[in-house]
């Protein structure tokens, strides 16, 4: 593993062997050796060499029709594990896959509240050290730790622009050592797309939209089955477009940004105006009351029909509809995927979303895009940060 880690030329191809068997699996040696560009005398040795030190896997004879039987060749399951963060508001989960992908081990809603705060960052860092201490694995073959963080991120250099930018050092770095482990950061839509690209509702396709509605709104693009981070790696910040003259001042410190009326905080707070203007909700006692509303609670309202809940989401969705059409028309994607807290509310936000996606995009363009929800649903983000802390280890 330490060969394939560094940055030799042999160490070079060894990575594009693993980078190869993590987006599709098991492999004869012919095939690998045409998907690469090298020979099969070349490819065998790597093979055999990855095989002797652990990494790869004989998975035995593969059954053909006729002639001979190649061995198929893949991930060692336990070579090593990699370890996903993916930061909610109101909870922290943590996964930990093995080297093929497999999910070993999950903690999902750990109290933890998520703030721009050393006191915030410092609970995160116990939390993450608490669940390596647990995991029942040799603690040496942790190769990665991936943090899904929210806003600016750069994947690149590790610094996160937006959150946890308390020191001159890279937040990557920072965390290493005060974890004890490699540590990567991306931004949390993007880690998304990544998890529903390799486990979830993408099949075939290589040129993706995944939009992000949660409390706030990302954008992951997907090019030719590569995700597209920009100059600076903060590509997709579609929630920060300039789209309303409403005077709202969004969190970016901006005002009329797309967020203050397409997002959970956009649902929160018009949730909350109608209710006080005198509609009515199932939520309508615990507003009055003063008491917090998640929005958790809000898209189990939705689940249990409430009128005005709907009303809003679908109200969101026309919104949002409108822009993603614009990026349909701009991108000319297979494949719109529709993710994070509010997907949750299933077709009363993509049927609106659809809808306008009719009306303000080319017909031409929109025929061949799909518009579907995330299959992960709620998983998205842990599944992706565990596959980035995987991925982003043999990048070349």
């Amino acid at each position: 593993m330490k060969e394939v880690e560094g940055g030799s030329k042999n160490a070079s191809i060894k990575k594009r062997i693993i980078n190869y068997y993590i987006y599709n699996g098991s492999s004869t040696i012919p095939d690998l050796s045409k998907e690469l560009d090298l020979s099969v005398p070349t490819v065998t040795k790597f093979i055999n060499e990855m095989h002797d030190a652990g990494d790869i896997n004989d998975y035995g004879k593969l059954e053909t029709s006729g002639g001979r039987h190649p061995n198929l060749y893949g991930l060692n399951p336990e070579a090593g594990y990699f370890i996903g963060v993916d930061i909610q508001k109101f909870a922290v989960n943590i996964g930990l896959i093995n080297f093929k992908g497999d999910m070993v081990e999950l903690e999902v809603d750990i109290p933890y509240k998520f703030e721009n705060t050393e006191e915030s960052l410092n609970e995160l860092i116990k939390i993450i050290i608490n669940f390596i201490k647990n995991v029942k694995i040799d603690k040496d073959k942790i190769l990665n730790i991936n943090i899904n963080i929210s806003g600016r991120v750069s994947p690149e250099t590790g610094y996160s622009h937006s959150i946890f930018n308390f020191e001159k050092l890279p937040l990557a770095k920072i965390l290493a050592q005060r974890i004890g482990y490699n540590v990567t950061v991306d931004n949390d839509t993007r880690a998304m797309a990544h998890g529903e690209y390799l486990q979830g509702c993408v099949k075939n396709e290589k040129n993706i939209l995944f939009i992000n509605i949660s409390w706030g709104l990302g954008l992951s693009i997907i090019i030719d089955g590569k995700s597209y981070t920009g100059k600076s790696g903060f590509a997709g910040e579609i929630g920060h477009v300039h789209t309303y003259d409403n005077q709202l001042i969004c969190h970016c410190g901006k005002k009329g940004c797309l967020e203050t009326e397409a997002s959970g905080i956009a649902l929160h707070r018009i949730l909350l105006e109608r209710i006080k203007n005198g509609e009515s909700s199932i939520l309508s006692e615990k507003v009055k009351a003063n008491e917090t509303i998640t929005l958790d609670e809000i898209i189990d309202a939705v689940r249990k029909e409430d009128v005005l809940c709907i009303e809003i989401i679908e109200e969101i969705g026309q919104k949002l509809g409108q822009q993603i059409a614009g990026l349909i028309n701009i991108f000319n994607p297979e494949l719109v995927i529709i993710g994070g807290t509010l997907s949750l509310t299933g077709d009363y936000i993509t049927q609106p979303i659809k809808s306008a996606v009719r009306k303000y995009s080319l017909n031409l363009v929109n025929k061949d895009t799909t518009i579907t929800n995330s299959q992960l649903k709620d998983k998205a983000g842990i599944v992706g940060a565990c596959m980035l802390a995987r991925s982003r280890m043999f990048e070349n």
